[in-house]
C-alpha cells in the first residue's frame, strides 16, 4: 500500500465510521424508538467532532493532523461506549441521572417533557449476539480509530 493509499483510507475510514454509527442511532430511535439515554447521547457528540475532523483532512493541510484528531474522536466515543456497555452488564455502577427524550410535534412542551419516556443507562434496549448497542460502539469505534493511526502510521513508514 502506498503513502497516498494509506492516508486516503484513513481519511474515508474517520469519515464513514462515525456517519455509520451516527446513521444507525438515528435509525434505531426514529424508526425503531430506541431512545437514548444520557450516556448514548456522549457517545455520539465524539463522532459528530470526528466527521468534522475528517472533513478538514480533505482541505486543510497537515491532513495526518486532522485524523490523529478523528481518529482520536472515534476512540474516545469506543471507550464511553465501554463505560455505557460496563454499567448495563452491571459490572460497574454508572451516572445517577436518566434522560428522557421529548418531542414537541406542535403540543404543549411541558406535555411533552412529562409524557417522555424515561431511558434508564443501565438498562440494555436491543442486543447482537449478547452485545448492546453501547457495545457494538465500542468495539467498533475502538478498533477503527486503532486502524486509522495504523493507517497513519504506514503513511509516515514510506
Amino acid at each position: 500500500m502506498t503513502n497516498l493509499d494509506s492516508l486516503k483510507l484513513a481519511r474515508w475510514l474517520a469519515l464513514g465510521i462515525p456517519a455509520a454509527l451516527l446513521a444507525g442511532a438515528y435509525i434505531s430511535e426514529y424508526v425503531f424508538g430506541l431512545y437514548p439515554c444520557e450516556m448514548c447521547w456522549w457517545q455520539r457528540y465524539p463522532h459528530f467532532a470526528a466527521i468534522g475532523l475528517a472533513l478538514l483532512s480533505f482541505f486543510a493541510p497537515p491532513r495526518g493532523f486532522w485524523l490523529a484528531l478523528a481518529a482520536t474522536a472515534i476512540m474516545v466515543s469506543g471507550f464511553v461506549g465501554v463505560f455505557h456497555a460496563g454499567v448495563e452488564y452491571g459490572w460497574w455502577e454508572g451516572i445517577t441521572s436518566c434522560s428522557r427524550v421529548a418531542s414537541l410535534d406542535g403540543g404543549d412542551p411541558l406535555a411533552a417533557i412529562m409524557d417522555a419516556p424515561l431511558v434508564r443507562c443501565d438498562e440494555v434496549q436491543w442486543s447482537l449476539l449478547g452485545i448492546s448497542l453501547a457495545g457494538w460502539n465500542a468495539l467498533i469505534s475502538v478498533t477503527s480509530g486503532l486502524a486509522i493511526f495504523r493507517l497513519l502510521g504506514l503513511d509516515r513508514k514510506g
